[in-house]
Formats: C-alpha cells, structure tokens, sequence
C-alpha cells in the first residue's frame, strides 16, 4: 500500500509511535524514526525494521519543542529521502497538578512539544506533498483533545488545541490529495501504564490485572486499555486508499470514553 512512500514518526523510539513505524514498514514505506533512547537500542530498532520489512529506516535526532529543529527534522528527512510522503506527529507529554500550581515552565515545555511541534512539521512538509500530488498527515491527540479533565491543563489544552490544528489544515487542503486527521487514544498500554498498574497493585495488595482493569476503568467504559498497536493500525488505516476523503476528522480509539 505505501512502497515507495517515506513516513517520519515522531516519538518513535517507543509505544504508539514504534507501533506505527512498524505498522507503516510493514505496508513497505521507509522509515524515519525520531525521540530518545540509547543509541545502541535505536541502531538496532532500525536494523529490526528495515530487515523484517525490507524497507529503508533510520533515526533523526531533534529537540521537537524548539520550532527550528521541529521544522530541521523534517528538512533532513527531505534530504535523505527526497521526500516524505507520511508525517506522524505523535511526540507528545504531560504534566498533572491544579492550574494554580501548575509552574509556568512546564505550560510553555507541554504546548511547545504536542501543539507547536505539529504546527512546525506540517508546515515544513506540506509544500513538497501538495508539489507531488499526495500526503498523509496524522495527529496523535488524545481522549483528552475531545473531553475535559483534572490537572492536566496544559495538556488538555494543548490536545485540544492538536485536533482544532487538523481540522484547519484539513480545510486547506480538502482540494488537494493530502490529508488531515487525528486519532484520540484512550489510556494505552504502554510502560508507563504498566508502572502505574504495578504500583497501584502493590499499594492495594491486589493483582496486576484488577490494577490493569481499574486504572482503565477510571475513564474507559471498556475496561481495558488500548493497545499500541490498535492505534497504530488506526493511523495506517487514515494512509490507504479507502481512507483519502477521510479529512480533519478526530477518531477516538478509547474504549467509548468520549462516548459518555
């Protein structure tokens, strides 16, 4: 479905965004990976990619919530592959406290990362899509960029913020071959949920899987978490043909949490 295609996924080194690199690789585009991680571990994601799936991958550093490098990435991704066909934003973090304590810092750091990030790729990568006639680009939001929540301000707000910016770009290319969308993941089971669900485990004297179940149950009528991979195929579901008229949708993958 994409050979030929080039896909940069940002915040890929792990979870929704490694998901969607391997999703991506296996329909046979080329991978640009990007976020942290030691060096050795992400030498060797992308040899596991490229040779399972035959396709090029590679990783590009970048400091995302600095709009000159957010922007640089996607221009070194041009100049290694001459174009790029698939932009995923999925970089994205959080942090919870009231809005009275919530330190200003942190505000400018969370909007910076999930909400101008964005703004900067796209920017950078739309002109060379438009140019070649076709584009898919993919917002990882949140449940939280539909519904509101509690300390979690700066996230909520800059989620929120993430589905009002693929909503605008879908307006201004709905003429075009390139696409706009997000999809909106509940609580998905990465390592951080299974820390959570460990530590709630050991506090409440209670198994893993009950801890799994209620922290998914807090929000999710479904009781149980999303799994990378759903996600993933989610996004890789907005790149086929069946998905080209799909434009600045929100897609929730979260157990009907915005359902309520």
């Amino acid at each position: 479905m994409l050979e030929g295609r080039v896909a940069l996924i940002t915040g890929s080194t792990d979870g929704i965004g490694l998901a969607t690199a391997r999703a991506l690789a296996a329909r046979k585009a080329s991978i640009v990976l990007n976020g942290f991680g030691d060096a050795d571990l992400v030498a060797r994601l992308c040899t596991e990619i490229s040779e399972q799936h035959g396709v090029r991958a590679i990783h590009l550093p970048a400091d995302l919530s600095i709009g000159e490098e957010a922007a640089g990435l996607v221009e070194t991704a041009l100049l290694e592959f001459g174009r790029l066909d698939v932009l995923v934003n999925n970089a994205g973090t959080q942090h919870r406290s009231p809005i009275e304590s919530h330190p200003p810092a942190r505000w400018d750091y969370i909007v910076s990362l999930n909400l101008s990030a964005p703004f900067h790729t796209i920017r950078s990568a739309l002109p060379q899509m438009k140019t070649r006639g076709w584009g898919r680009i993919v917002n990882v939001a949140s449940a939280y960029g539909l519904v509101g929540g509690i300390e979690r301000s700066s996230y909520i707000a800059s989620k929120h913020g993430l589905v009002g910016l693929t909503k605008a770009v879908a307006m201004e290319t709905a003429e075009t071959p390139v696409t706009c969308n997000a999809v909106c993941p509940g609580i998905v089971a990465t390592r951080i949920f299974y820390k959570m669900a460990k530590d709630l485990a050991a506090r409440e004297g209670i198994g893993r899987e009950e801890a799994q179940r209620r922290i998914a149950a807090s929000t999710m009528p479904s009781g149980r978490p999303v799994a990378p991979e759903q996600v993933a195929e989610t996004i890789a579901f907005l790149c086929s043909p069946a998905a080209a008229e799909i434009r600045g949708a929100a897609i929730p993958v979260d157990g009907a949490w915005a359902a309520h």
